[in-house]
């Protein structure tokens, strides 16, 4: 396989859901969100909108909020990726897309900084009504989505890194 540190991070990428009780600093998170905001996105529309907290309480709220997020309250920063689905009456049909990229260049730019995340999936979790109670503990505007969430911090867990791709699920040509 090719060596290249890119390659290396993209590849490091495993949910990490236990966090030392260690701050993520500012200069790190402010990494994070120029890398969420360099995705790709349709039509160049860029429908994301982040809200990142470092409070205890708020990620405690949140952890409380998400039946499989507890881990969020260990974070040391949680940044929430939310989309504008329509600007200007013009609707963006493609802001799932957008957002999940702009949610995993967040997450391949943690490991790269040394730090661990995982993906909480917010936007089509059922009649939970988990998107409006992230909206009520951040504040969020109803009329803006919520996509999901990525606690992110120090690991207090190594898991190994993905190898080479699955042949069983690779179509050369055609399926």
């Amino acid at each position: 396989m090719v060596e290249n540190e890119t390659i290396k991070a993209i590849l490091a990428r495993r949910s990490i859901r236990r966090f030392e009780a260690k701050p993520v600093e500012r200069e790190k998170i402010d990494a994070l969100l120029a890398c969420a905001t360099a995705a790709p996105s349709a039509n160049n529309f860029r429908p994301w909108h982040f809200v990142e907290t470092t409070d205890p309480a708020a990620l405690r709220a949140l952890a409380d909020a998400h039946p499989y997020g507890k881990m969020t309250a260990e974070a040391g920063v949680a940044i929430v990726v939310c989309a504008e689905k329509e600007r200007d009456k013009v609707p963006d049909v493609w802001w799932e897309q957008d957002c999940g990229a702009a949610m995993e260049n967040i997450l391949v730019a943690a490991v790269a900084l040394g730090l661990g995340g995982v993906w909480l999936g917010v936007h089509h979790h059922g009649p939970s009504g988990l998107p409006e109670k992230v909206r009520k503990v951040l504040g969020i505007p109803a009329h803006i989505q919520v996509m999901g969430i990525a606690a992110i911090g120090y690991g207090a867990e190594v898991k190994p890194p993905y190898g080479a791709a699955d042949p069983a699920l690779v179509h050369k040509g055609r399926w």
